[in-house]
């Protein structure tokens, strides 16, 4: 019953009622006043809508008790009078109530307080409403597109989300923490009506969950910000979910028509990568750095789900790999990732190899006439750089067209080639021999093609002097060469050559060849010089 003291005591304060004929929770704010007064200018246009709807706050904090009075409405609890006013508010209504005595308190009155015959006037707001037979109200106002997966009983969930009463009133808020809530779904972690509000929902979608107090913090409210019997309304998007018995998700973008090897365990890979979070926050990308990452496979070089997600990728290969937390970075994250997030790789496959490759080579044509092959030392010329292919071209023919593989650590290495070649690249050449001239037998800058002159110091030392010096030595060399007597390797400048050959015969580095230091490749005992 509403109490005649109450009148006395509080000029005006929250009430709360509970029950109409619709059996609905009812919260307002009485004022008594012993003459009529107008209202219409104050009085607030009602919306009435759905339970769950949010309206604005209405002047609820000028009310000097400070707390809503709650009570059943229809069910006598409240004069007659009052009982009646009631039925048909919405939330944040405001009615300006005359009861006469009759309806009120008749022509006895309260003692001391209300004069008997007395009309009362109430100036009341409605601050939130539910009925014991409500459930949670989920009202989805955006939905992706795309929704492969939604929240399901034991799910793990990542949400950011605004709190209210239903009258509007903010009673938290993780966007003001910047910090999203993390809890699993279903097993008890949240009041009754979250974990039901929060089932199926997909990622990136907002819902508003409305939720009666009997499935929220019931009468007693949670001790702080929400008081008891308060309807709660949740403003959520759904930022992330998994569970932890997820494992990887791996969708094929783009698999090449040729892939005649796939990644394992122990290979190293180059590839670039789009990182974003499962509502498509990036975190990371290579390609803003314009470097590939490195790495290798299967070894524990990277997080668990990349390891096993760059197993079994062709070179040329676009997936999606999809990583839950506990095969990421887990509950504590890392830089922009957060705790227990869901991490989603886009990646590109640039190449990979193993550390123990050998080059692979594929003919791609081979002339009929083919009769003299190539050998180490021969003198080659074709379209590419011979400088990277030194075993390459073996038995390969004037004319012959090769696909040549070559692995870094028989490449350019992890540092490449500045602004051409990057760190560890594996190298691809297409080759075409165009011509082929004979090389000189491994160690030897310089051949006789006939017998070699048993005087050939002297011949060397053209003034006789018994010193020979580089110039002499030059000029006899070229001498042998333009004579078709002698043969110097094929390709190699002739002056560096020539010098290197005097070099050698100068044993004692004085710029002069004597006698005694002058021999022949095969008069060399125990050092092997690239000499005559």
């Amino acid at each position: 019953l509403l109490l005649p003291t109450l009148f006395l005591t509080q000029a005006r304060m929250l009430v709360a009622f509970l029950a109409t004929w619709a059996h609905c929770w009812l919260i307002f704010s009485p004022q008594v006043t012993n003459t009529p007064r107008s209202f219409s200018a104050r009085q607030l246009q009602p919306l009435c809508p759905q339970p769950g709807a949010l309206q604005g706050v209405g002047g609820t904090q000028v009310y000097d008790r400070g707390s809503t009075f709650n009570v059943f409405v229809g069910k006598g609890q409240l004069i007659a009078g009052m009982d009646k006013a009631l039925v048909g508010m919405c939330v944040n209504e405001r009615r300006l109530v005359m009861i006469p005595p009759k309806l009120a308190y008749g022509s006895e009155g309260v003692a001391g307080v209300i004069p008997p015959n007395a009309v009362l006037h109430f100036d009341v707001l409605l601050i939130d409403l539910w009925n014991s037979e409500d459930e949670v109200q989920v009202q989805t106002y955006f939905k992706p597109e795309k929704c492969p997966r939604t929240v399901q009983v034991s799910d793990f969930v990542r949400y950011h989300y605004n709190g209210t009463f239903l009258d509007g009133t903010l009673f938290d808020s993780s966007h003001n923490r910047m910090r999203t809530y993390d809890t699993y779904v279903g097993i008890g972690w949240l009041i009754p009506g979250m974990d039901q509000g929060l089932l199926g929902m997909c990622v990136g979608e907002k819902r508003i969950i409305t939720i009666p107090p009997f499935l929220a913090y019931g009468e007693e409210g949670d001790g702080k910000e929400i008081p008891g019997q308060a309807s709660l309304v949740f403003d959520v998007v759904l930022l992330d979910l998994h569970n932890p018995k997820d494992g990887i998700a791996i969708e094929n973008q783009y698999v090449p028509e040729s892939c005649e090897r796939r990644s394992q365990t122990g290979d190293f890979l180059r590839y670039h990568y789009n990182g974003t979070l499962l509502d498509g926050t990036l975190f990371d990308s290579s390609y803003s750095r314009n470097h590939t990452y490195d790495t290798y496979v299967g070894k524990g070089y990277v997080i668990a789900g990349m390891d096993e997600g760059l197993l079994g990728v062709c070179t040329g290969e676009k997936r999606r790999i999809i990583i839950p937390p506990h095969l990421g970075y887990g509950e504590e994250g890392r830089g922009k990732i957060p705790g227990s997030a869901v991490l989603v790789f886009d990646i590109h496959v640039i190449d990979f190899h193993n550390p123990s490759d050998s080059v692979s080579i594929t003919v791609n044509y081979k002339p009929s006439n083919c009769t003299v092959l190539s050998k180490k030392g021969d003198y080659l010329k074709y379209h590419y750089n011979a400088s990277l292919l030194d075993d390459l071209q073996h038995n390969m023919c004037v004319g012959e067209r090769r696909t040549v593989v070559i692995p870094p650590h028989l490449g350019y290495g992890e540092d490449g080639v500045e602004g051409e070649v990057p760190g560890s690249a594996v190298l691809v050449f297409d080759i075409e021999l165009l011509e082929l001239v004979s090389g000189l037998p491994e160690g030897y800058m310089f051949v006789w093609n006939g017998e070699v002159s048993p005087n050939l110091f002297e011949e060397i030392d053209q003034n006789h002097d018994g010193e020979v010096l580089l110039e002499e030595f030059s000029e006899y060399i070229q001498a042998q060469v333009d004579s078709g007597k002698g043969k110097l390797a094929p390709g190699f400048d002739f002056e560096k050559i020539v010098k290197n050959m005097f070099t050698n015969q100068d044993r004692d580095g004085n710029g002069k060849v004597t006698a005694e230091e002058f021999k022949l490749k095969d008069q060399e005992a125990k050092e092997e010089h690239d000499e005559l």
